[in-house]
């Protein structure tokens, strides 16, 4: 890929995702853009948010919904609730087992990996205990 044009619409869902912590769906980062750039369309959004990705600057969060995206690229996992299907950051530092998979795996090397935590949230307990 060659020298990625600069986008004002690419820098304002770059600067959205960046002052997130909930981790959105496209179609959040949709509805917030929209009172910048009134005829952004969706489909501009979901490109935008492919090449953020591709290149490395936000990661997608596949989940049993929609996909979520975060701008957090430092090394974490992700804690998702199977009730309300939100995402939170694990913070928490683990042994990445990268280190330990390669010399013990001969089908190619392990580039990365996602550990990713489903159970249900403190919300949603609080939720089920007052029902």
């Amino acid at each position: 890929m060659g020298p990625l044009k600069y986008s004002r619409q690419r820098e304002s869902i770059k600067k959205y995702l960046c002052g997130r912590e909930d981790h959105p769906t496209a179609d959040m980062v949709y509805t917030s853009i929209r009172r910048e750039f009134p005829n952004i369309s969706l489909g501009t959004v979901y490109r935008n948010l492919s090449l953020l990705t591709e290149i490395g600057e936000i990661q997608k969060i596949p989940t049993d919904g929609p996909d979520r995206f975060d701008a957090k690229l430092v090394p974490h996992s992700h804690f998702i609730c199977k009730k309300c299907g939100c995402v939170l950051d694990v913070m928490i530092p683990m042994k990445d087992p990268v280190s330990e998979v390669n010399p013990l795996w001969d089908y190619g090397d392990v580039e990365e990996y996602r550990l990713e935590f489903r159970g249900i949230c403190r919300k949603c307990k609080k939720n089920e205990r007052q029902a």
